[in-house]
């Protein structure tokens, strides 16, 4: 590639990115702009066409759009608060309950739906409110949600995985799921670890108890 096609890639990605064009389509237009000017109009058309289709023409890619759409479904019908009561079964005693909560249902949700994102936004939803009725910080909450929801992205099943078979050329994704076990498990309880020490420092501020979470 030569260095002007360098230049108008890179250049045209970050202005694309500063006037506030989502990522996904700064990638595309980026892309496209470069191709376009590197090749004729209708060559570059059919390039693009072309590696859009044998990019997405993937069995594998398909279990990525089902996990998303499990996920919300299971957001809607009311899985996310039958997962926070299971997981205050679990972690209601410990000091800092709620936050251990949290992290407890973002792994089992996570888990479930494949996705980090869902996992997060469906407990940090119920999860934030309740926290802060309990007098937790805003700022100590929403850290927990965000630290511990990528354990959906190691616990299987996990699009990230699939992704990377994907990209390294044919790795096996159920090798890749049971490797992901151990260490998901492992980062949610060092989250947890964590936020036992905070708690038991200022066991004021974050109290072991079981609040009722039904609404």
């Amino acid at each position: 590639m030569e260095w002007s096609n360098i230049i108008v890639l890179c250049s045209s990605f970050f202005i694309l990115l500063f006037i506030g064009v989502p990522i996904s389509f700064s990638i595309g237009i980026a892309s496209l702009l470069t191709i376009m000017l590197s090749m004729p109009f209708d060559a570059a058309i059919a390039v693009i066409s072309q590696k859009m289709a044998s990019g997405l023409d993937s069995f594998s890619l398909l279990a990525i759009p089902f996990f998303i759409l499990a996920g919300n479904i299971m957001n809607r019908g009311g899985i996310a608060m039958r997962l926070i009561e299971f997981a205050k079964v679990i972690g209601g005693r410990l000091p800092g309950s709620l936050a251990h909560v949290n992290v407890l249902a973002n792994m089992m949700f996570g888990s479930i739906s494949g996705s980090a994102v869902a996992s997060g936004a469906a407990m940090g939803g119920i999860m934030s409110p309740l926290q802060k009725k309990e007098g937790y910080d805003p700022s100590f909450s929403a850290a927990v949600n965000i630290a511990s929801c990528p354990t959906g992205l190691l616990i299987p099943p996990s699009n990230t995985f699939i992704v990377y078979s994907l990209i390294s050329g044919g790795t096996s994704i159920g090798a890749l799921f049971l490797a992901g076990y151990i260490p998901g498990i492992l980062m949610g309880l060092s989250i947890m670890a964590v936020i036992a020490v905070i708690a038991k420092k200022e066991n004021t501020r974050y109290p072991q108890n079981q609040p009722d979470l039904k609404p």
